[in-house]
């Protein structure tokens, strides 16, 4: 009888015996090469052992590993690595770490992004999908607190982004979740709504902006889940490459 396994093993490998990966951690390696997006270690809900183990293997596979939704003890934690080689950046916001080499430096491709949050609440997740964007090469415009409870102060930023020519937005909110809504029904580029869990009474956990954003009647909205950062930006990230290797190749 064939092994139904084997195809895929010959194509991608397996962990075998003697793997420091087969016990606790199965950390991907070649997650950027291989699909644009790097290998991001999430810390929540991960054990002091574990968590180490993920950032030590793929400091060592890449040189640099970006860790998200960093608890408070565990920054102290993230910093035991960093002794020799490695740095840490942290942006403690938005949880979020940046381990490094020195000579582990993101190449820029040429894509950009906005990344608009529409109260000064919601600006924590949408950092989150700034600093992805940044991990895959991509320049990050911020525009923050424009929600629609003011919508005025929504049009002279939006307009910058737009002279800058950036190649997707990214629009958190919370409370009803409107702002993507509006910005979709102004731009011609994709945007990429990010539901935040900031809001009163029912829904608001985010689950109002949420069904809000899936119901827009402006086309041109993709809709990640509440909280999710590192969805939006490594989608928005994936469209800007995608457009700056088109303006290489056309030059």
């Amino acid at each position: 009888m064939s092994d139904p396994f084997a195809a895929i093993q010959r194509a991608f490998g397996e962990p075998g015996e003697g793997d420091p990966n087969r016990d606790t951690v199965h950390v991907d390696v070649e997650r950027a090469a291989r699909t644009g997006i790097p290998e991001i270690v999430l810390a929540s809900h991960k054990r002091d052992d574990d968590l180490l183990a993920s950032v030590g293997r793929l400091l060592a596979a890449n040189g640099r590993v970006m860790v998200s939704r960093i608890r408070s003890h565990q920054w102290a934690l993230l910093e035991t690595v960093t002794s020799g080689e490695f740095v840490i950046d942290a942006y403690r916001e938005a949880r979020v770490a940046v381990i490094r080499s020195e000579s582990s430096a993101v190449a820029m491709t040429g894509g950009s992004i906005a990344v608009i949050s529409a109260g000064a609440s919601d600006r924590d997740v949408a950092e989150e999908a700034a600093l992805v964007a940044a991990e895959m090469g991509v320049e990050a415009m911020r525009v923050s607190d424009v929600g629609v409870a003011g919508l005025h102060r929504l049009i002279a930023p939006l307009r910058e982004v737009m002279t800058a020519g950036v190649d997707a937005v990214v629009v958190a909110a919370g409370m009803d979740g409107a702002l993507p809504s509006v910005v979709a029904g102004l731009v011609d580029i994709p945007v990429i709504g990010l539901p935040v869990s900031v809001g009163y009474g029912h829904g608001g956990r985010g689950e109002a902006a949420l069904m809000a954003m899936l119901q827009s009647c402006a086309p041109g909205i993709a809709v990640v889940n509440i909280d999710n950062g590192i969805g939006a930006g490594s989608m928005a990230a994936l469209i800007a490459n995608r457009m700056a290797a088109a303006r290489d190749s056309a030059t």
